[in-house]
């Protein structure tokens, strides 16, 4: 469903994204894990239409993205294959409107029906993402920070992607709504078959939600296999060490010896 070929991007004499090559299939999920500037949101980005890459291809259904300005119709075009799901949803959700009318704007812009099937499609994607009439009455505001990133995932799913990618779609959320969002974006992809391109530094989360993971450092592809395989038995250095640094069963943090003896 999603081939991408020697991506690269520079920003002026930085690159940030160097020779990355890797595909998805039909209904798949794909982690892709690094550090904080590893370039895996970059990529992302440049897969999703944000950000233009300077060098490589981007297949979506054995079609090729063409760089360079598109028309608005390619543009809502690219917006039904592939949505984004942003790290912090309040920031991307307007505050002074209905959270409703966010997701039937989403609707609207790629599908014209009548007033009441907009309706219905609306209360189909609030009830899809586990959200209630009187949630999408509400204002951002008024919701949880779990309750907001579903309201995003249904925005997202308002199109019909063929892909949903996440960027860090998890981080924001507590570890018991973490585990809320990983289920429902399972039983999403089970039930609509909607590829997943999950972007994060969580390799805890990755187990629950991927089939392969693909590692990147500095730009670079380090590692790439199921996710099995490369969390069993990492092979480069790199990803060993991220694999050490996830916290164990029972962990509990030492504290540092205080400078004044106490």
């Amino acid at each position: 469903m999603l081939e991408v070929h020697n991506l690269r991007k520079e920003f002026g004499d930085f690159v940030a994204v160097d020779d990355v090559t890797f595909s998805l299939p039909e209904r798949g999920s794909l982690a892709i894990v690094g550090e904080s500037g590893s370039g895996k949101t970059t990529t992302a980005r440049m897969i999703a239409g944000l950000e233009t890459p300077t060098g490589g291809q981007i297949v979506v259904a054995g079609d090729e993205r063409r760089r360079g300005r598109l028309r608005s119709a390619e543009r809502r075009a690219r917006g039904r294959q592939i949505q984004m799901v942003f790290q912090d949803p309040y920031s991307s959700l307007d505050r002074r409107q209905r959270v409703g009318d966010a997701v039937a704007e989403a609707v609207a812009l790629h599908r014209r029906m009548p007033a009441d099937r907009l309706r219905a499609r609306v209360a189909e994607l609030f009830d899809m993402v586990g959200l209630d009439d009187r949630q999408a009455r509400s204002l951002p505001k008024a919701l949880s920070g779990g309750q907001r990133q579903r309201v995003a995932i249904a925005r997202a799913l308002a199109t019909e992607p063929r892909l949903l990618i996440l960027d860090e779609a998890l981080a924001a959320l507590d570890v018991s709504i973490q585990a809320q969002i990983l289920a429902l974006l399972a039983r999403i992809r089970a039930d609509t078959g909607t590829g997943l391109l999950f972007i994060t530094h969580d390799l805890g989360a990755v187990r629950h939600i991927s089939d392969e993971v693909l590692v990147m450092r500095a730009g670079k592809v380090v590692e790439h296999g199921t996710v099995a395989s490369v969390l069993t038995s990492p092979q480069e250095p790199y990803t060993q060490a991220l694999i050490a640094a996830v916290p164990k069963p029972g962990w509990t943090p030492r504290r540092r010896a205080s400078a004044l003896g106490a």
